[in-house]
């Protein structure tokens, strides 16, 4: 009875917070106001205490834009974690754009919706993406292709770093790791409980998430590199997966990894 109470307040409060936010989010984006990218980023910190969730920061999320997120993937709580901690949209599969309620929320965060399996659309894909950075926004783009079991990330795949190219644009490694349940370590057998993948179903997942106490996540944002810095996007990929691969299994170990880059880094590297 507990859990069931617990699951249906948070879920009032969701949509007490989250039904009048979404024509207020409509007009904004309309206008192309700067609040579009404002509200999602305040709005999300809400969810986050609505849902349970508290965040564990490691590092510094670049304040230069455009800046192009790289993190690993496990969930669809990924999207209301990442975006309580940084003004920044989402880079997609489109069949996101098509789930009922969560597509339009998507959309109305300005997602980027990309067809992963049309290999001959990976151009038109770039370069969607990279005239979004040339407009001043900041992406999430999750390079594993889908989620994983939590435990460790899969391979990154290289296609879509091209959009980096331009030297304007800085790319981030980030490390999303859910590592604590009350208080009380996650192991791999309360792992799934978080983590979204394979053939798993939504409804009765989301259904356990919201039952569950508070949970702390740590995210550890690594040093900002270019581009440039690498010479091709198979390098920058492998040097990110190694950047977020540490961070999370530094982080499901209850280590700390030197995540934040020296005073003055990011200012430097702009200023190439």
């Amino acid at each position: 009875m507990p859990g069931q109470m617990l699951r249906l307040g948070r879920i009032a409060a969701y949509a007490g917070l989250t039904l009048p936010l979404m024509p207020v989010q409509t007009v904004l984006v309309a206008a192309r106001s700067r609040w579009a990218r404002r509200l999602p980023f305040l709005y999300h910190q809400l969810c986050c205490r609505i849902m349970g969730f508290h965040i564990e920061r490691r590092g510094t999320p670049c304040a230069q834009r455009p800046t192009l997120f790289i993190a690993n993937h496990t969930s669809y709580l990924d999207i209301m974690i990442l975006s309580a901690a940084m003004e920044a949209s989402f880079v997609a599969k489109s069949e996101v754009a098509r789930w009922p309620f969560f597509g339009w929320l998507a959309r109305l965060q300005r997602t980027v919706f990309v067809d992963r399996g049309a290999r001959t659309g990976v151009s038109t894909q770039r370069d969607t993406i990279r005239r979004r950075l040339a407009a001043g926004d900041n992406l999430i783009l999750f390079p594993e292709g889908t989620s994983s079991d939590g435990n460790h990330v899969l391979p990154f795949k290289s296609a879509l770093f091209a959009a980096a190219e331009e030297e304007c644009v800085l790319v981030q490694p980030v490390s999303v790791a859910y590592v604590r349940l009350d208080g009380i370590p996650i192991g791999r057998f309360y792992r799934p409980f978080f983590a979204w993948y394979g053939d798993m179903d939504l409804a009765p997942h989301l259904w356990t998430a919201l039952g569950l106490g508070q949970v702390t996540v740590s995210i550890t944002f690594h040093p900002p590199v270019r581009f440039g810095d690498f010479g091709s996007r198979k390098a920058l990929a492998e040097h990110c997966w190694r950047e977020v691969a540490t961070g999370v299994a530094a982080a499901l170990a209850g280590r700390a990894v030197e995540a934040d880059f020296p005073a003055g880094r990011e200012t430097a590297a702009a200023a190439q």
